[in-house]
């Protein structure tokens, strides 16, 4: 198909991760003729390679268990005061409830409402331990017949031999693995399946997290009759006399000019893998060079479009990116690969140390929140970096993120740069360029209190949050074990991101607007393309997805409503796609 061909839709959405999937399935439950432009050659993006948590408070469960609005608004505004957002708060919680039931009840998503999944920021008042964040209900990728190779794949560092482990009981069914008789016969289980599905099927066909999520949208879509259409970027959107977004041009497989009778929707991510971007709006990479992010399709595409349009990035935000720590390393051809530090610098047994050696914060905080403390003691450095140190204790029991514990061998993790071993904290102070005489005083500090159960520099370890990301079965403290039996182990953390809070400036409707506060007819972006709806703050398991999912729906849902109100009339826009290739 070459870009001379003209189709025509209700809806053009640009991405399909979470927020695009959403805005496209409600848009067309209420008979709007959608398509959905992926420039990528999966579907999915960053929201299939997650955890595939969704952070919505005043879920049914939640609120039967006793959660309140009230206690939601202090927690959102305790989290980031000075950037709360009451409007946009608002529209979510007044959102959830019914997203949520077009979810579960018109679509083949289904939700698993864990009983306990407390608040990342745990000390804060209106938090809470559990009821507000929900995870995707694992599924079999072969309900998308031969599609199902469409669907992103797993980020395969962050995967143990195939298999995507959900945070939770199956996670620490993992963690002890080589310790229980209980924990490995139910890994081996898992792994088993993965492997013979692999060598049967060419790939897993049971998918977990963000994964199951985006494959049960993808399922949704293709019986609602979307158009999904990989590989095709756009490259830029048309407008009319009057300003409005009328369209866009496409390239790639699906090359066309699409006409799109009441709108375009920004879904297609945040902007953090743009290095120009990036120099702008991170304060710790001013040369476009100091940051790694694991992220897909997060190339600045909905940015660029909407400033293209008139639009403005809106970074009044505590936090420009939601920040994770993540090790660069080099798989055995030669490619970069990032492994995120989402969980495991919590367990007992492993700090984080600067280049001098000294700890510089909580390493059981949410990764977000110690990626912030990173970053501000970094401040003034000429990069952004630390290390994680674990003793041969924790090594063996744990391993250190993708190094994984005992029984496996460690050969490849010190070939392609990982990690590093050293036989001494000095020795190992020496190899990673770490001042010697700082580490040792570090860790006989730390080791001093981690032993009794305290950590009283920072307070590792004194919310239940803290714990989740620990090992609840080890005492005293499910954080904290002395690092005092060599060899010593080290993997050099970097700061990524999971994606940006600051983004594209929108309205009530979700509508981009010019910096003056005009609105863009036409035009609407949510999901990581927008700012975000937490001011920078980053509440719980799921912010992103949470968010995407609910003003995603809310953009379908209101989307004929804008045009009708702006005088632009829903028209037989199938009429006009006449050839059985267009249909496609």
């Amino acid at each position: 198909m070459s870009n001379d061909k003209t189709l025509a839709c209700d809806v053009l959405v640009v991405g399909s991760g979470a927020a695009g999937m959403a805005a496209a399935l409600k848009a067309a439950s209420q008979g709007l003729s959608v398509i959905v432009a992926e420039k990528e050659q999966h579907f999915g993006g960053t929201t299939a390679i997650s955890a595939g948590w969704a952070w919505v408070p005043g879920n049914r469960v939640g609120t039967a268990a006793g959660d309140t609005r009230e206690e939601v608004e202090t927690y959102l505004k305790n989290l980031a005061p000075e950037t709360y957002n009451a409007d946009g708060v608002r529209q979510f919680l007044d959102t959830v409830p019914e997203a949520l039931e077009f979810f579960e009840r018109e679509t083949d998503v289904e939700f698993v409402y864990p009983e306990k999944a407390p608040d990342y920021q745990m000390d804060l008042p209106g938090a809470r331990l559990g009821g507000r964040a929900i995870l995707p209900k694992d599924t079999d990728a072969r309900i998308l017949g031969d599609k199902r190779l469409l669907m992103q794949p797993y980020l395969s560092s962050y995967t143990v031999f195939g298999y995507m482990p959900q945070v939770g009981p199956d996670m620490n069914e993992f963690v002890h693995v080589n310790q229980s008789l209980k924990s490995f016969v139910y890994v081996a289980k898992k792994l088993l399946r993965t492997w013979f599905d692999t060598a049967r099927y060419r790939r897993p066909v049971l998918r977990t997290n963000g994964n199951a999520l985006m494959t049960l949208m993808v399922k949704s879509a293709l019986d609602a009759g979307i158009r999904l259409w990989e590989g095709t970027p756009v490259l830029s959107l048309t407008r009319g006399d009057d300003g409005a977004v009328t369209g866009a041009v496409l390239g790639g497989r699906h090359a066309a000019r699409v006409e799109a009778r009441l709108g375009v929707v920004l879904a297609a991510g945040g902007f953090s893998g743009s290095a120009e971007l990036r120099q702008k709006y991170f304060p710790h990479d001013a040369a476009g060079d100091d940051h790694f992010t694991p992220t897909v399709g997060h190339g600045g595409d909905a940015a660029n479009l909407a400033l293209s349009a008139g639009g403005y990035i809106d970074d009044r935000v505590s936090s420009v990116g939601s920040w994770a720590p993540v090790t660069v390393f080099r798989h055995n051809d030669g490619r970069q690969r990032l492994f995120p530090h989402l969980r495991a610098i919590g367990l007992p047994g492993l700090i984080a140390v600067d280049r001098h050696g000294k700890r510089f914060g909580n390493e059981a905080l949410s990764y977000h929140d110690f990626g912030g403390a990173m970053i501000a003691h970094n401040a003034g450095e000429e990069k952004t970096f630390g290390w994680v140190i674990g003793d041969a204790k924790t090594m063996h029991k744990y391993g250190i993120g993708y190094a994984k514990p005992w029984p496996m061998p460690r050969g490849y993790f010190y070939r392609v740069g990982y990690l590093v071993k050293g036989a001494t904290l000095p020795e190992l102070a020496g190899k990673i360029g770490v001042d010697a005489a700082g580490l040792e005083a570090t860790v006989a500090e730390f080791n001093r209190n981690a032993a009794a159960g305290t950590d009283p520099e920072f307070g590792r370890g004194s919310t239940e949050y803290n714990h989740f990301r620990g090992d609840m079965d080890h005492r005293p403290n499910p954080n904290l074990a002395p690092l005092d039996k060599g060899p010593f182990y080290a993997a050099k953390i970097q700061m990524g991101d999971l994606g940006t809070f600051a983004g594209v400036a929108v309205d009530s409707d979700n509508t981009v607007v010019t910096e003056e506060g005009a609105p863009i007819p036409g035009l609407y972006a949510v999901g990581a393309a927008a700012r975000s709806v937490f001011g920078g703050g980053y509440p719980g398991y799921g912010s992103h997805i949470g968010a995407a999912l609910v003003f995603g729906y809310r953009a379908g849902r209101d989307i004929a409503r804008l045009a009708a109100e702006r005088g632009v009339a829903r028209g037989a826009v199938r009429g006009l796609e006449t050839t059985e290739e267009a249909a496609r």
